[in-house]
C-alpha cells in the first residue's frame, strides 16, 4: 500500500514539475492543432481542402472483406469485430485532415487548449453534440470512455493513458487531461479517442464480444447485419454534425455495406459480377491483365489510380524473434539473403513495384540506404553504439539477387549461418549443434493468395540451405488468436506508416509487446536504442529533431532485421463502378484512411 501511494505521488510531483515548466500564460482555446507548427486551415474554414463540398447525398457503396466477424465491439482485444464500426458509427473529439501531416480540428470538441509544453490538454464540448439517440456527449461520457479504453480496451489505448496523471471537469462542457511525461503528442491522441455512451455499457462486461451495436455519435447507425456475412450501416439524417465545415462533403452515401467472403478472388469475382461498387487492386500485374471484363469494357466500371506523398511502412515476412532458431541477427540476415527480391517480385508484379527498403522509404523521415548515421542522427544513435547491430551506424542496405539462382547471396547466407553454428550435414540439412534441424512454419490467412505464392519460392530458395520451411493456412479467426498470443514462427506483416509517426510506436516496437498479448510487435523486439528514438520524436518541437529522431529509428527497426521487405506501391488502383465519384484534389495521404468511401460520393 505505501509503495503504491509512494508511485502515485511520484507521479504526480512530475506532473507537477512538468506543470511548471509550462508557460505562465494559459493558452487561449483553438479550434485546431497540429503536431507540430500551426494547422492549415483557420477557424473560418468552410471545408476540408480536398472534399468535394457540394457532393450530393444519397446512393451505396458495397466493399468486399475477406474473413469473418464476431463482435460489434472493435475496442478490446476479444473476437475478431466488424469493419466500420469505430469508423462510421463512433465519434472522436476531434478530426483528422488527411492533406496535412498531422493536423487536428474540432468535432465533438469545439475547442482545445494546451500550453507550449503541453503538459496537459482542455477540450470544451459542443453544447449541440449528441448521440444517435438524442441524447447528449457529456463530460462524463468522456472521461468514462478515456479511463475505460485506457483500463480495459485494447493495448493501443493503454500507453497514453499511463501518461494522464490527472482529469478534472473544469465546466460544464470542459474537461481537463494533466500529464505527468513530456510527449508532445498527447493532446492530439486523446483528440482521436473514441467517445462512448457510458450508460449504454453500465452493468455489463466491456471486454466481452457482443453483437449490440454501441451507442455512437458518428455519421453512420448499424442498420443489418448478419454474423460472419454482412454490416450495413446506414446514413443517420438527424445527425448532429452533418453541418459542420469538418464535415461538410463527407459521408455522403446513404449506405455503405460490408460483404464477407472466403478469400480475395472470391471477393474479386463477386466485383466483377456486380455484387460489390468497389475493389482496390494489390497487384500490379493483375491491373494491367485482369481487367479486361465486360463491365470494364462498357464503361460501367471505371479504373483509378490514385498517387500519394506518405512513407511505405513495412510489409513482408516478419520473424518472430522469441523463438530460439530467429534471436540471432545472423540467422536473420541469412534468411534475408536467402529472398530472391528481384526473382520474386518480377514473378508476382511483372518487376513492377519498388521494394521498400526501409520503413519509412519514400519520404524525408526515411534513413539513405547504404549510407552512414550523419549529424544529429549519429548523435541520438551514439549512447547505444554497443547495442547497435551492424549497419545501424556505418550503412545498410537490403541485399540484391544478380541472378535467378541467387549464389552470391546463398554463400553469404550460409557462413553467416555457420558463425550462428548451424552446419549442412551430409544429408544436407541444416543442423545446429544439439543436432536439431533448421525448420519453421509460415502461417498466413486463407485467401492471401499472392503471399502463398510468394511462401512458395521463398521456400523452395531454403532448400539451398539446407532450410525446411512449410505454410500454414488459418481462417481469420484463428489467426487473430494465434497473432495475439505471439504463437508464430513466420507470418505476413503489414504497419503503414505515416508522415508525423508518435506513441504508436511504441505499440508497434515497444518492448512490453515481448511479452504483453495483443500489441502490433509482432516480432517481438526489444530495443532500448529505438524506445529511447520513440520518445525524442514525440517531445521534440523542432521539425529538424523530429526528423532526425525518426530516421535514427529507421536505422534501428531496418538493421534489426525482423522483416523480410517485399515492395510497396506508390500509388492506389481501385476499381470501381462509374457512379462513384471522388474529388479531383487528391489529399497528401492518398487513397488512405478518410479517402474512401469518407470523400466519395454516388452520381448517375
Amino acid at each position: 500500500m505505501v509503495r503504491h501511494i509512494y508511485a502515485r505521488l511520484q507521479t504526480l510531483a512530475a506532473a507537477l514539475m512538468l506543470s511548471l515548466a509550462a508557460s505562465a500564460v494559459q493558452a487561449e482555446p483553438r479550434h485546431a492543432i497540429a503536431m507540430y507548427g500551426e494547422p492549415a486551415l483557420p477557424p473560418d474554414f468552410v471545408s476540408l481542402p480536398q472534399v468535394n463540398p457540394d457532393a450530393p447525398k444519397g446512393g451505396r457503396i458495397v466493399f468486399g472483406q475477406s474473413g469473418t466477424f464476431d463482435t460489434l465491439n472493435p475496442f478490446i482485444t476479444a473476437g475478431q469485430p466488424a469493419t466500420g464500426v469505430s469508423t462510421y458509427v463512433v465519434e472522436t473529439l476531434m478530426g483528422r485532415n488527411y492533406d496535412e501531416p498531422f493536423s487536428l480540428y474540432g468535432l465533438l470538441a469545439e475547442s482545445v487548449s494546451t500550453d507550449e509544453a503541453r503538459s496537459y490538454a482542455e477540450f470544451t464540448l459542443r453544447e449541440e453534440a449528441r448521440f444517435s439517440d438524442g441524447s447528449p456527449v457529456t463530460v462524463e461520457d468522456v472521461i468514462w470512455s478515456m479511463e475505460t479504453l485506457g483500463t480495459f480496451g485494447n493495448p493501443r489505448y493503454h500507453a497514453a493513458w499511463k501518461k494522464v496523471a490527472s482529469v478534472e471537469q473544469t465546466g460544464p462542457r470542459s474537461v481537463r487531461f494533466t500529464f505527468n511525461t513530456e510527449d508532445r503528442e498527447l493532446p492530439l491522441i486523446l483528440g482521436l479517442r473514441p467517445i462512448l455512451k457510458k450508460a449504454q455499457w453500465q452493468g455489463k462486461d466491456f471486454e466481452a464480444t457482443t453483437f449490440e451495436a454501441p451507442i455512437g455519435s458518428g455519421p453512420y447507425v448499424v442498420d443489418k447485419m448478419e454474423p460472419g456475412v454482412f454490416i450495413s450501416f446506414r446514413r443517420n439524417p438527424d445527425w448532429w454534425g452533418k453541418d459542420l465545415p469538418f464535415n461538410r462533403g463527407q459521408w455522403n452515401f446513404d449506405e455503405i455495406r460490408h460483404e464477407y467472403f472466403a478469400n480475395s478472388q472470391a471477393i474479386f469475382e463477386a466485383f466483377k459480377a456486380g455484387a460489390l461498387s468497389t475493389y482496390r487492386e494489390g497487384n500490379a500485374a493483375k491491373w494491367l491483365s485482369n481487367y479486361s471484363f465486360p463491365a470494364v469494357q462498357s464503361g460501367d466500371v471505371v479504373k483509378s489510380e490514385i498517387p500519394h506523398k506518405r512513407p511505405s511502412g513495412i510489409e513482408g515476412l516478419v520473424f518472430n524473434t522469441r523463438r530460439p532458431i530467429f534471436a540471432d541477427w545472423r540467422v536473420r540476415e541469412a534468411l534475408i539473403l536467402a529472398f530472391n527480391f528481384e526473382f520474386i517480385n518480377q514473378t508476382i508484379t511483372g518487376g513492377t513495384e519498388p521494394r521498400i527498403q526501409s520503413y519509412f522509404s519514400n519520404s524525408t523521415l526515411a534513413m539513405e540506404p547504404g549510407k552512414p548515421a550523419e549529424g544529429r542522427v549519429a548523435d541520438l544513435l551514439a549512447p547505444f553504439r554497443d547495442q547497435l547491430l551492424p549497419g545501424a551506424l556505418d550503412g545498410y542496405a537490403l541485399p540484391v539477387a544478380t541472378d535467378r539462382s541467387n549464389r552470391r547471396n546463398i554463400r553469404k547466407a550460409t557462413a553467416l549461418l555457420e558463425e550462428a553454428g548451424w552446419a549442412v550435414g551430409d544429408d544436407g540439412i541444416l543442423r545446429n549443434a544439439a543436432g536439431q534441424p533448421f525448420a519453421f512454419d509460415i502461417v498466413l490467412t486463407v485467401g492471401q493468395d499472392e503471399m502463398a505464392s510468394i511462401a512458395a519460392i521463398y521456400i523452395e530458395s531454403l532448400k539451398a540451405l539446407g532450410i525446411s520451411a512449410t505454410v500454414t493456412m488459418l481462417d481469420s479467426a484463428q489467426m487473430k488468436e494465434r497473432m495475439t498470443k505471439y504463437d508464430f514462427d513466420m507470418t505476413h506483416y503489414i504497419r503503414s506508416l505515416s508522415l508525423s509517426p508518435g506513441n504508436e510506436q511504441t505499440l508497434y516496437w515497444g518492448s512490453a509487446g515481448v511479452t504483453e498479448p495483443g500489441t502490433r510487435n509482432w516480432m517481438g523486439m526489444n530495443s532500448p536504442a529505438a524506445e529511447a528514438m520513440i520518445a525524442d520524436m514525440v517531445k521534440a518541437s523542432d521539425p529538424a529533431e523530429f526528423a532526425a529522431a525518426t530516421q535514427a529509428l529507421d536505422r534501428v527497426l531496418t538493421t534489426g532485421r525482423y522483416v523480410i521487405p517485399i515492395w510497396y506501391a506508390d500509388k492506389a488502383r481501385i476499381a470501381h463502378r462509374k457512379e462513384l465519384r471522388f474529388p479531383d484534389r487528391i489529399p497528401l495521404y492518398g487513397d488512405w484512411i478518410g479517402f474512401q468511401p469518407d470523400i466519395w460520393w454516388y452520381q448517375d
